[in-house]
């Protein structure tokens, strides 16, 4: 039987990116290199090499500093090598939201014991840049539009790695509101709870963040339950 890593590394590293799209929107998809597809399969190999269900908690689409760089979802290239024991030559940019999460998995019990139970993806899989920045699926009815077909294949083949039907945290509100009509069409969730996302935290209400870390640790293990 297929571990969850296994399924997880046969997924990531056979990404392809849409041929093209619409409104100057551009991907940068990590697992085309050597060094992302190594790091990803000893991610994966350390935490997930097991048949175990987890509780999914997605976000929109990769950062290009984050899991658009690593290709592992709220992952920077610092916080792969500083928490989870991963050298890598990708270099030293910290994300703000790669940041925020790794509070709150330390603050969960670290990486082995977040790892065990959550995996941290995202709807769309792939880092969408607009202007040199940052995009989000959703930002774009027509782009929307046209990736609806990948995020529906995407979100069914990431929850046969080994979801856990009951509940889905999902990041970002707006976020929410789309995975909410994916939702109803694949029937894949009984229940989205919803966070703030850690951008949105890290940029407009860091004075708060303690409220927010507690916050995230009461949904994880509310999830648990």
């Amino acid at each position: 039987m297929l571990t969850f890593a296994d399924n997880a590394i046969n997924y990531f590293l056979k990404l392809k990116s849409p041929t093209r799209l619409p409104s100057e929107t551009h991907i940068l998809n990590p697992y085309e290199t050597d060094e992302v597809k190594s790091a990803v399969n000893e991610f994966f190999r350390k935490y997930y090499n097991d048949e175990r269900k987890r509780v999914y908690i997605l976000g929109i689409n990769p950062g290009r500093f984050g899991g658009g760089l690593t290709g592992i979802s709220f992952t920077d290239p610092v916080a792969l090598k500083k928490h989870c024991g991963i050298d890598n030559h990708l270099g030293n940019k910290e994300e703000l939201s790669s940041k925020f999460v790794y509070e709150v998995i330390n603050h969960f019990g670290g990486v082995n014991k977040f790892f065990s139970n959550y995996f941290l993806s995202a709807v769309f899989p792939l880092a969408l840049i607009k202007d040199g920045k940052n995009y989000n699926y959703y930002d774009d009815k027509k782009l929307f539009s046209f990736l609806k077909p990948h995020l529906i294949q995407s979100l069914k083949a990431q929850f046969q790695f080994g979801a856990d039907s009951r509940v889905v945290i999902c990041l970002g509100k707006k976020n929410a509101g789309y995975l909410k009509i994916l939702n109803e069409e694949l029937k894949l969730f009984s229940k989205i709870e919803v966070l703030d996302h850690p951008r949105f935290i890290m940029q407009y209400r860091k004075r708060k963040i303690d409220y927010y870390i507690t916050r995230y640790l009461t949904a994880l293990k509310d999830s648990l339950s």
